[in-house]
Formats: C-alpha cells, structure tokens, sequence
C-alpha cells in the first residue's frame, strides 16, 4: 500500500512546502484540499495549475486527490452541484490527480430521496470523469457514514467513474467493524483516509495510534484481501486549531503506518 496525507493538516503551508514535507517525510503522495481559501482551487489558472503540478514534479509526490466539498445528496437543484463537480473534476485532470473527493450531505432529507438525489447526481459526472481520467469518489461522511450506506448509493449508479473513499472515523462512529465496511466497499473503493481521535465525544484529532480507532484492524482486513491502494493520514488541524502542528507528526505517522502494514503481512 501506497502513503499520503491530507492538506487538511497544514492549511496555510504553500503548496512547494507541502511537496517538500511529504518527500522528506517519506509519503508517496498527497490529497489536496481545494478551498476557495487555500492555495489549491478551482479558480487557479492554467499557469498556476502547471506550476502545482511542477512543484510535486519537482518533489517525486504524487498528487493524488482534489479534496472537493460538493455535497451529492444534499437538497436543492442538480446544476450547482453538478458545476461544482465538473469544475473539481478539471482541476483534478489539469493536475494529474486521479481522484475527486465529495460529500453526501443529505441530512435533511429522508434515506430514500437522498440515495436517489445522490445516485443521480453521481450518474451524471461518471463518465465525464472517466473521459477525464478521474474517479469521483463518495466519502464516508455526515448523512452516510457506513460503508454500507455509500455502497446503496454506487450500487446504483453502476460506472467506473464513480466510487467510494473509506473515512475510517466515520464508518466507526456508524457502528460499522472495518470487517463489514470493507466487503461493503471492495468494489468501488478509491482509497482510505486514516486518523485517530480520543473517543465519539472527542473527535480533536490525535497521532496515528494515540487514540481509540481500529487502525490495525483495518490494516489487516486490508492485507489479507490483498488489496493495494492508498492509505492517506488526514488530519483535520483546519477545523481544530487546538491541535498539534502536523508537520512534527509526519515522520511517526508513517512509521506507525508502516509497522501496521508490516505486522499484518
């Protein structure tokens, strides 16, 4: 398995810095989070866009995800979240990244309309990310957690182009063992976002192994079904300023990535 981490962990960090951290910290790669705020976004020119992609060029660090925030399921008309896609999904083709990250969002509504809203909408961008080269990838997150809930929805839409991206945080607030979640999302699964938090009350984020989370669990359902993709570290310093800076945590991150890695082959 392949390793990265999120920018969701140094916000502000130019983007030749970010690079720089991941090569010297051992990280094969990166899940850039597209914020208006950010120095990654939809609104980059053509020259700013080369210029990233140079940067981690320059570094050997793949980008591997434009982190977008379109909510799929969420209530209203399908064509701002639709442009909101598309326009991610550019970026992340102008980028060679192979991923674009959405939300469900569909709190408000009941399970039915939410699925259908969803299924539609990622119906809609599949073979236009296939087109691009990218995958749009359904974060387990708020309205549907469980794997088994991302699944209901894929299972729907039926293309390549879209897929699943496992929040190990939130398919264990659902309930979910990770030997349920995996079976549920093996055939769409993008990748893995890994953390660890003290407890469901406390979800500030934690050093890889401090806190309650099934990592090793995971890990190891991961290599006994052979699979080989991306395990990606994101911690969330953005939304908790509380927290430790990340940067001193790369380093220990991977090591205690790589040591789950090796104890479970």
């Amino acid at each position: 398995m392949r390793l990265a981490f999120s920018t969701l962990g140094v916000p502000d960090l130019p983007v030749e810095q970010v690079a720089r951290l991941a090569a010297d910290n051992g990280f094969h790669g990166v899940e850039l989070r597209a914020s208006p705020e950010g120095p990654v976004h939809t609104g980059l020119s053509a020259d700013e866009r080369a210029d990233v992609v140079a940067q981690f060029g320059d570094a050997g660090v793949e980008i591997l995800t434009v982190a977008a925030y379109a909510k799929v399921a969420a209530a209203g008309d399908d064509g701002p979240v639709l442009d909101e896609i598309g326009a991610a999904m550019t970026l992340a083709h102008n980028l060679g990244a192979s991923f674009v990250r959405v939300f469900p969002g569909g709190g408000d509504l009941g399970r039915d309309e939410a699925d259908a809203l969803a299924a539609r909408r990622l119906a809609a961008v599949a073979p236009v990310a296939e087109d691009l080269g990218v995958r749009v990838l359904l974060e387990t997150h708020d309205s549907h957690r469980g794997g088994a809930d991302v699944a209901r929805i894929l299972g729907r839409v039926g293309h390549i182009g879209a897929g699943g991206l496992w929040d190990v945080m939130h398919t264990w607030l659902a309930g979910e063992q990770p030997s349920a979640t995996y079976p549920a999302l093996a055939p769409y699964l993008g990748y893995l976002q890994v953390k660890d938090i003290a407890s469901a009350a406390d979800t500030t984020p934690l050093p890889l192994g401090a806190g309650v989370l099934p990592l090793a669990e995971t890990v190891e359902v991961l290599s006994r079904a052979d699979w080989d993709g991306w395990l990606c570290w994101e911690y969330e310093k953005r939304w908790y300023p509380q927290a430790a800076e990340m940067p001193a945590l790369l380093g220990p991150a991977r090591e205690h990535l790589a040591r789950l890695l090796t104890e479970s082959a």
